[in-house]
């Protein structure tokens, strides 16, 4: 189980070289990723969600899933332990300069890559392959796309950035040692609008990053959860 732990190691060494380079790489660079990295996610978005089986069982489980998100306040509580992650990673490394941001963009961007980062299409889909067959070829390269990403975002963030790593890999190896038991339950249509409910939070989460529309994606996150139990009655019952 090797996957989980190589990403996490990427994101670290992206966020803290990242975080020191700062203002030192081009400001040309810092401004033309992050919209690519916004447009790359749009696209793994649409590709998910091309895959949908149960239209109506997805939207169900997208509004139900942003309406738990609003009512227990989630972006609130991600907001709040990333204002404490961040005011304990800057007691021990200060940002620089070139690190300096606005509250309202820190939380807008933190946000975003926090659900790039810890909710994607393939960061789950490499976990749970991972767990069953050993094969851990998805989560390297998802390092390797999250090593630039890490590298890039930290020159604004700062080093915070680096302490995302810890949730992604609890995330990671959860998925991984569960699938064992997850993946019997379910069923390649079961998988598919897991996996287009997913695309839709990717494809928000795109547009997030790009600064086209703060979609408040954190909220929504819930529908990951229940996509497959929502698809599974409505199959059942509709």
């Amino acid at each position: 189980m090797i996957g989980p732990y190589i990403n996490g190691a990427a994101i670290v060494v992206g966020g803290v070289v990242g975080a020191a380079l700062g203002e030192r790489i081009p400001k040309r660079i810092r401004v033309a990723l992050p919209l690519t990295f916004g447009a790359c996610s749009m696209s793994m978005g649409v590709v998910l969600m091309v895959q949908a089986k149960h239209l109506p069982a997805i939207v169900l489980s997208i509004i139900l899933g942003a309406l738990i998100g609003e009512l227990i306040y989630l972006e609130r509580g991600i907001s709040k332990a990333s204002d404490f992650a961040r005011v304990l990673t800057e007691r021990f490394m200060p940002r620089t300069a070139g690190n300096a941001e606005s509250e309202e963009h820190f939380l807008q961007t933190f946000v975003a890559i926090l659900v790039l980062f810890c909710a994607s299409g393939m960061g789950i889909f490499g976990s749970m392959k991972e767990g069953i067959s050993g094969d851990s070829s998805i989560l390297v390269a998802k390092a390797i796309l999250d090593l630039f990403t890490a590298a890039i975002f930290a020159t604004s963030l700062g080093y915070v950035v680096a302490l995302i790593a810890i949730p992604q890999m609890l995330i990671q190896l959860a998925l991984a040692y569960g699938a064992v038991a997850i993946m019997p339950l379910t069923t390649p249509v079961l998988m598919a609008d897991f996996s287009a409910v997913g695309g839709i939070l990717l494809f928000a989460t795109g547009m997030r990053i790009s600064e086209i529309k703060a979609f408040s994606v954190a909220n929504m996150l819930p529908a990951i959860a229940l996509a497959m139990p929502i698809s599974y009655l409505w199959a059942r019952f509709f």
